[in-house]
């Protein structure tokens, strides 16, 4: 009785399995197939009715889930065959992918966008060449930034120097003109991947005042030489990007998981934390592993990384990164 338990559990298991790669397929189809919507809906409910009707039919029960598995992976090698673009018709505020070149401890930095914006769609552009000297690199800080379920935030890194404004990387759906962004269509083959290579100014306000979000920023313990090795990295990101184009993913390659690829592309030993895909909760798995300044109770660290009100506040200062930072918590490895 045990055993036949067991196997059917088994089965149920694997039924479970297979319809939901089924689902995933029906729905890549649906998303990414053909751009006529009657033949993509036929052919995402010819694949769930096939595997249905081979999981009731066919046994034993092994065969018929390798049958029914079969179409399944025929659409996976179809979908991960899709290729990413560089030559849509892009918004203008995604339109240019940086691209860096380095000689030396110096680096310049092209296509950093630096937008004046009135309402969030009427804005002045500007895109901007700055030279960097990495060896005046200081250290690394992180935005943490609500639009509304607490769960799930952006998040941006940003590189400071002594005798030059922060450097912001924020990684995002490269959208088309007339495109918004889709949860549910983050996690198909939707939206290319971008590194938004930007002032404060731009990235920050964009989100404070014009968005209406709730922005967090917290000074991490970062030594400079990993700051270092981390921006290197990404700047070699977004050259690579810049010729080979790559999709974005609302699960494997978001935000936050593409910070922890790059970390982990130079320090491979870095864990994995729930809070990574959960990535409104970053704030307190930094906290947990002495990232962030811990000297404090976590409530009252957080109640004073909120920098909403205050970039809102010094939005035409000339210092706006330095008005963001006044006050802000630090850890004792950034202020000695």
């Amino acid at each position: 009785m045990p055993g036949a338990l067991a196997r059917r559990l088994l089965r149920v298991a694997a039924g479970v399995f297979i319809g939901g790669f089924a689902l995933w397929g029906a729905l890549a189809i649906g998303f990414d197939g053909p751009r006529s919507r009657p033949l993509a809906v036929l052919l995402a409910v010819g694949l769930l009715t096939a595997v249905a009707y081979l999981l009731a039919t066919v046994r034993p029960f092994r065969r018929a889930g390798l049958w029914a598995l079969a179409p399944c992976a025929a659409v996976g090698c179809w979908w991960s065959s899709i290729p990413a673009r560089n030559d849509r018709d892009w918004q203008p505020d995604v339109a240019r992918t940086p691209t860096a070149e380095k000689r030396g401890s110096g680096v310049t930095v092209r296509d950093i966008r630096h937008f004046d914006y009135r309402p969030e769609t009427d804005f002045t552009e500007r895109w901007e060449t700055r030279t960097y000297d990495l060896d005046r690199l200081v250290g690394l800080d992180l935005f943490v930034s609500y639009w509304g379920p607490t769960l799930y935030a952006h998040t941006i890194l940003s590189w400071q120097f002594e005798d030059a404004p922060p450097l912001a990387v924020s990684i995002e759906t490269r959208k088309e003109k007339g495109e918004s962004y889709s949860a549910v269509r983050g996690f198909f083959r939707q939206f290319e991947l971008v590194y938004v290579v930007a002032d404060e100014r731009d990235v920050v306000r964009l989100r404070t005042s014009f968005r209406g979000e709730q922005v967090f920023l917290y000074r991490l313990a970062t030594s400079r030489e990993a700051a270092r090795a981390l921006l290197e990295q990404y700047l070699e990101e977004a050259n690579v990007l810049a010729r080979q184009p790559a999709w974005y993913n609302a699960f494997t390659e978001n935000c936050t998981t593409a910070i922890w690829r790059n970390v982990r592309a130079l320090a491979p030993e870095s864990p994995f934390d729930w809070r990574l895909l959960a990535n409104g909760y970053v704030d307190r798995m930094l906290y947990e592993r002495g990232e962030v300044d811990t000297s404090l109770p976590f409530g009252e660290l957080r109640a004073r990384s909120d920098v909403t009100e205050r970039a809102k506040a010094c939005p035409d200062r000339e210092d706006f990164s330095r008005c963001l930072r006044e006050g802000l918590p630090a850890p004792a490895a950034r202020r000695r």
